[in-house]
């Protein structure tokens, strides 16, 4: 354990340096990233976390899960209530999947191994990131918005056949809890969290968007995305995108806008928004603090994820353009 603390305390030293050296780089990234948070991250997904909490607090997804449970036991070998996380998990965005996974775990509805298999393939990007931010905002079409989310919809269903082994059924009938909470209780407490929630979001992002100005300035950033553009044969504004999403995916994607629609181009985007970046990992590591889940499975599946979107967007995308 030492040695962790040792390796942390000189990373802290090290940014801490680095943001005197360079504070005009992480100024500017810290602004860029404001602008992500402003015109996508907020607007997007806060409604979307409003209601997927709403939804959670009502019993909905329980209700809806005991409805989905009989094909999804058959795909995933989930439970009633693991089938819900997975409807929310596509629906509401990153990192909404694991903190409803941690939420039903704290409360006894989810075992902690069936937490941790569903963590690896229902932790994903939702419809308003997807289809707001990166078919409209970089590429300037809601249909191409589309195939990327059905895309990451179908790499988040074929990770989850691939972690089908073990089986969770429900042992015994759970009781819905539709009517036990109205929404007079419902919706402050849904808000509460979902601001809470975006907030943590909003930090990360404005965080990793000032390390990405500081490697910029440091001509860190260029040095890789350099050599990584010289040895695959992509441009550099499209090894620009991938380094700056791998680190934080609103910076990544951000880095897209205006470029031309090309297969390597959705690849990029496609593979970005299964992998989530180092990023979401620590969002998502930030809200299972506490309930024994372990990060890993998080990782596991992103990997999985990202490597069978790019696969099938390249794929799709070398036929049709």
């Amino acid at each position: 354990m030492k040695k962790f603390y040792y390796v942390s305390v000189f990373v802290t030293l090290l940014l801490l340096g680095t943001l005197v050296g360079a504070s005009d780089g992480a100024v500017g990234g810290a602004k860029n990233a404001l602008d992500v948070c402003a015109s996508v991250i907020i607007p997007c997904l806060f409604p979307f976390f409003v209601i997927s909490y709403l939804i959670n607090q009502l019993g909905i997804s329980t209700w809806l899960g005991q409805h989905v449970q009989t094909p999804m036991s058959l795909l995933f070998g989930v439970s009633g209530t693991g089938a819900g996380v997975f409807i929310l998990g596509i629906l509401g965005g990153y990192p909404l999947g694991a903190a409803v996974i941690s939420d039903l775990v704290q409360k006894g509805e989810l075992d902690l191994k069936e937490g941790e298999k569903l963590l690896a393939f229902c932790n994903n990007s939702g419809p308003a990131f997807l289809i707001g931010a990166v078919g409209i905002g970089v590429f300037h079409s809601s249909a191409l918005g589309l195939v990327l989310y059905g895309i990451h919809i179908l790499a988040a269903v074929i990770t989850g056949l691939f972690l089908s082994g073990t089986r969770y059924p429900d042992t015994k009938p759970r009781e819905i809890f539709i009517f036990s909470t109205n929404l007079s209780t419902a919706l402050p407490e849904s808000i509460g969290k979902a601001a809470l929630q975006v907030v943590q979001i909003c930090g990360y992002v404005i965080f990793f968007g000032a390390v990405v100005g500081i490697l910029e300035e440091l001509g860190v950033f260029s040095a890789i995305y350099g050599s990584l553009a010289t040895y695959s044969g992509l441009t550099l504004h499209h090894t620009k995108a991938l380094c700056m999403g791998l680190m934080e995916l609103g910076c990544g994607v951000g880095a897209m806008a205006d470029a031309a629609v090309t297969p390597q181009a959705l690849t990029i985007c496609a593979f970005l928004t299964g992998f989530g970046g180092i990023s979401v990992a620590m969002q998502t590591a930030g809200v299972l603090h506490g309930t024994g889940i372990r990060l890993r499975y998080h990782l596991l599946g992103r990997l999985c994820s990202s490597a069978i979107s790019a696969f099938l967007m390249f794929t799709f995308s070398s036929i049709i353009l």
